[in-house]
């Protein structure tokens, strides 16, 4: 039993945003049924192909455990099959650009009148009535408009994108919190209502620290646990970091043993202030633990540098793994830095689900991510993306088509 089961959901989404929210409720149980263009589908199972004439991993990586439905929704058939989809299923999730369905000829108004139990979730650029409403947005757009650009990388370089899809997968989380929560509603209303996230809001939720800096620089003109402080200077705007931390405990990405070839070979150092002692018997410094000039955060700000060049020193023979060995002894908040091909052979993330092996009727097997969610409860299994139109007889059988009107759609290319 899974818990989304008897949900059925009309996946009216391309690219990234849509589909990842889409499939973390496949994941859960959901039944979610893929509409796609008859002949091409999802522009991603073309984009970025690494084997001729098989679905790319663009798109199998944010489509699993889903159903796929072509439908040409332009021909009479196609809005009929569409019609019926509505009545029976409880949430619909779309990403076109605006007015899209109102020219399809399914409007807000008629979607509830065919079932005023549906719930309508949306992915934007912008929300609705914002002055860049019409903009279209990928994913770098929605970093720089929703102020994550501008707050990374380095300070003597320009505004810089994070490689985490802040806009996408990102407003895809965001949105599917909002359609459960919208069940949630129906179960006590028993009307449906629509809900969405713009790419822009979705990343500015997640940079909200940065914005308490913004008060607090408009408040004192300086940020302590910022690099710049206080040998730097400061402007009006929260400036970028480099590779601090900006949460009260100063961090940086500092050298291991094979730095010089491998670009990978570094850990993630933080300085907690309960975890200062430790540092310094971890790293053969006890002497600081008492000296006035280290005891205290803000008198070790000044000199922090200098202190992260030390604890370099201390690694520079170790490998990332052997250094990270050693910190975690003594409680220290460190990590390797990863690469992609570490993180998809690690054996601690396959066994929790993390990462899945799947099967796929073309590629054979493919790596994925899983579930960051787990439950103690609910196991959850990921399966293969669908082939396009794979489930595409069958959901019509499940609409109460005959075998002969299937047929008759296949021929007029309707489906």
């Amino acid at each position: 039993m899974k818990a989304l089961d008897g949900i059925k959901i009309i996946d009216f989404t391309h690219v990234q945003a849509g589909p990842a929210c889409t499939q973390l409720l496949a994941w859960f149980g959901a039944d979610v049924i893929k509409v796609e263009r008859p002949g091409s589908g999802d522009v991603t199972r073309n984009q970025l192909r690494d084997i001729p004439d098989a679905d790319a991993l663009y798109f199998t990586q944010l489509n699993s455990n889903k159903r796929s439905l072509t439908l040409d929704t332009k021909t009479k058939e196609g809005k009929e099959v569409l019609e019926k989809l509505i009545k029976v299923s409880d949430v619909m999730v779309e990403n076109f650009g605006p007015g899209a369905l109102d020219r399809m000829g399914f409007p807000w108004k008629r979607i509830l009148e065919l079932n005023p139990k549906m719930i309508m979730a949306s992915v934007k650029g912008f929300s609705e009535g914002h002055h860049y409403e019409d903009l279209k947005v990928y994913e770098n757009v929605a970093q720089c408009a929703g102020g994550a650009a501008s707050t990374t990388g380095f300070w003597d370089g320009p505004p810089t994108v994070s490689g985490a899809a802040l806009g996408d997968s990102n407003t895809g989380m965001h949105l599917a919190i909002g359609i459960l929560t919208a069940l949630r509603m129906r179960d006590k209303t028993g009307k449906g209502q629509k809900v969405a996230v713009s790419m822009q809001d979705a990343c500015l939720n997640l940079c909200r620290v940065k914005l308490r800096d913004q008060l607090r620089l408009d408040r004192l003109g300086y940020l302590e646990e910022y690099p710049q402080y206080p040998h730097g200077k400061f402007t009006d705007v929260v400036p970028r970091g480099g590779n601090a931390g900006g949460g009260g405990q100063p961090g940086w990405v500092l050298k291991c043993k094979g730095w010089e070839t491998d670009p990978n070979a570094y850990i993630y150092f933080t300085i907690q202030g309960h975890a200062w002692e430790p540092i310094c018997d971890a790293i053969g410094k006890p002497e600081w633990k008492t000296d006035p000039a280290y005891t205290t955060a803000k008198a070790r700000q000044p000199h922090i540098f200098d202190i992260f060049k030390t604890i370099e020193e201390f690694i520079k023979d170790k490998t990332k793994y052997e250094a990270v060995d050693i910190f975690r002894k003594f409680d220290i908040p460190c990590a390797p830095v990863l690469s992609m091909k570490e993180i998809a052979n690690d054996p601690s993330l396959r066994k929790s689900g993390t990462i899945a092996e799947v099967d796929h009727k073309v590629r054979g097997k493919y790596l994925t991510v899983g579930s960051p969610i787990k439950f103690s409860d609910m196991t959850v299994e990921i399966t293969g993306s669908p082939l396009l139109g794979e489930h595409t007889d069958e959901v019509l059988a499940e609409l109460g088509y005959t075998p002969q009107q299937i047929a008759a759609m296949h021929e007029t290319k309707a489906v």
